[in-house]
């Protein structure tokens, strides 16, 4: 019997099990050396972690196996894939950072029939499945459109840098294969085209399915192909505003490759979100799209709890509620995850802060809030007030393709920034921002959605629970000083601004938007949670006269709480403050109720 590489005996010496270090020790490994030696575990701790240091920023899976870097076995996902053989293709949609090229390289060195992958799945848990003996028996195509972003000349650069790698790759099949005249003068154009600089895509739309075909004549087997962050071209085009010039070609060189493809065995392909539905996925038999609300593949991108804990525990951390309140959250299907990325730069430098920064969802998601409807914006200042929004929610289509409230609630969550915790009977949602980490990321979506900059935010926010009113003022007014008049119409506008506050406080208040409070009906509450601050009460007016007197306009705020008794059914000390606005200029009423 073996575990883990290591023969089962009674006892080793302490100079054979250094030797045993240097062949494939994980978790496993460790509980079995402080079982059955006399080694003491915090001396089979410290052997292990000699030998074992975190994957930060490696998503090769070879390197992460042969540098014998930590790793949690994903390796049943290749059984499920193969498992589920009626499906030719599956698309699966997860945030950034979620381990998504890792899987998809894993997935590339098992079939590989280039390479001997033997030793790098050696007691991995596929190995004792039915499905051992499929290792590298196919051709196999592995893409990754990670990093095709900025300009319209790097996305198509990047594309056909990927594409030639694989053509590279397969030289010698391509270079010794018999070729007619028709294949053969094909495979000159699309060489010809894949070191052309120029910025155009559509001479080599048929450059993957080509190469599956020739694969398929060489080895006489039909070919995987797994293709990682598909879906970023077309977001970088999006919000690049290039998406017309390419969008077409994209498309017919991944449904090409996908749709009624002979030479095709299975593929997964996966990215952040479905998009551009009619041309690429349309007519494909039975695909399956696994989005964040599925439970199929749930617990293969990103760490599970029980994961979580054994990787913290390994590097001498705990997973506590501090960990929890930073990391925890994320739903996918009915599994409960963490972020990897995150949990292993906290694992690295043990300090508890966010590590998640999604820049490219970031401007994505801006850009199509900018057009969203009113529908949209209730829910948004639902979300932010009550912690949780109950919603119809599509993450099927992209936003692009269907500018619907629903498609960009379903862009946040396919994007990381809500997560689903409950469906009601109506069919609707229940959407929440996962945890702290993420409301740091949000905090940065509202100020770029405001054109704010964050640092102006968090300063209002703590001259707020300073109590500072004159450096509260200043700070507002500054920030009025930054959008353009335009933005500025109505008192709706400085209310979305404030309401945007609130995820600044969320630790210490509780918001109340537009709530029924004494006889009125109050634009902002906000409610301590703790004796140590005071809540809040805020009236807007807005004036569209620059004749009028803006600390009067700010006095009949103040007298409007007062009036409507809209701090009545606060305790504890309250601050009152009415606003009179005109623009860009403003005046305040900061009033103390003791």
């Amino acid at each position: 019997m073996t575990y883990g590489g290591l023969p089962q005996v009674a006892q080793f010496t302490t100079d054979s099990i250094i030797l045993m270090i240097y062949f494939s020790i994980n978790y496993y490994d460790f509980l079995y050396l402080h079982k059955y030696t006399k080694l003491c575990y915090n001396e089979c701790k410290e052997l292990i972690f000699m030998k074992q240091n975190l994957p930060i920023g490696i998503s090769n899976y070879r390197v992460l196996k042969e540098r014998n870097l930590y790793h949690v076995d994903k390796t049943l996902m290749i059984k499920d894939f193969l498992d589920n053989n009626g499906t030719m293709v599956t698309l699966i949609t997860r945030p950034r950072r979620f381990g998504k090229t890792l899987n998809m390289s894993m997935m590339a060195e098992f079939f590989d029939i280039k390479k001997d992958s033997k030793d790098i799945f050696k007691d991995t848990h596929i190995m004792r499945t039915e499905y051992a003996s499929y290792i590298n028996q196919y051709p196999t195509i592995f893409l990754t459109f990670k990093d095709a972003c900025d300009t319209k000349e790097n996305v198509i650069s990047y594309l056909k840098e990927q594409i030639s790698k694989q053509y590279g790759y397969f030289a010698y099949e391509l270079n010794h294969l018999e070729m007619d005249i028709f294949e053969n003068n094909t495979y000159e154009i699309i060489k010809k085209e894949l070191l052309d600089n120029t910025a155009a895509l559509n001479k080599i739309t048929n450059a993957l399915s080509f190469l599956t075909n020739m694969l398929y004549k060489y080895y006489d087997k039909k070919v995987m192909l797994f293709i990682d962050e598909y879906d970023t071209p077309f977001i970088e085009a999006h919000v690049n505003n290039f998406y017309e010039e390419v969008h077409s070609e994209l498309a017919l060189l991944l449904s090409k490759a996908l749709k009624d493809n002979p030479y095709l065995e299975l593929s997964i392909i996966t990215g952040i979100q479905r998009v551009d539905k009619e041309s690429i996925f349309s007519k494909l038999n039975n695909p399956a799209i696994c989005t964040m609300a599925d439970d199929k593949y749930s617990q293969y991108f990103g760490f599970t709890k029980d994961e979580t804990k054994q990787l913290l525990e390994f590097y001498g951390l705990e997973l506590n509620d501090e960990v929890r309140n930073m990391y925890d959250g994320y739903h996918i299907g009915n599994s409960e995850v963490y972020n990897p990325w995150s949990i292993l730069n906290y694992a690295d430098n043990h300090k508890l802060k966010p590590y998640w920064v999604n820049t490219s969802a970031n401007t994505m998601i801006v850009s199509a809030i900018k057009k969203a409807d009113m529908t949209f914006n209730d829910g948004f200042e639902s979300l932010i007030e009550n912690g949780f929004l109950e919603t119809n929610i599509n993450m099927e289509t992209s936003f692009y393709e269907q500018s619907e409230t629903s498609t960009l609630w379903g862009l946040f969550i396919n994007a990381g920034y809500l997560t689903i915790t409950n469906e009601n009977e109506f069919e609707e949602y229940r959407i929440e921002i996962p945890n702290q980490e993420v409301v740091k990321e949000f905090k940065l979506l509202v100020s770029s959605y405001l054109n704010v900059s964050d640092t102006f935010l968090s300063k209002l926010a703590n001259s707020l629970l300073r109590e500072q009113p004159q450096e509260f003022l200043k700070t507002y007014q500054n920030i009025l000083l930054i959008p353009s008049y335009y933005d500025y119409e109505s008192e709706n506008s400085y209310h979305m601004l404030f309401l945007s506050l609130c995820l600044y406080l969320q630790s210490t208040h509780k918001p109340l938007s537009n709530r029924e409070m004494g006889y009125g009906r109050t634009d902002i509450v906000l409610e301590s949670k703790t004796p140590r601050y005071p809540s809040y009460v805020f009236e807007f007016k807005y004036s569209k006269d620059d004749k009028v007197s803006l600390d009067k306009l700010a006095d009949e705020a103040y007298q409007q709480i007062i009036r409507e008794k809209s701090d009545a059914a606060l305790e504890g000390r309250v601050i009152l403050i009415g606003f009179g606005h005109h623009l860009k200029k403003v005046a305040m009423k900061w009033i103390v109720r003791e």
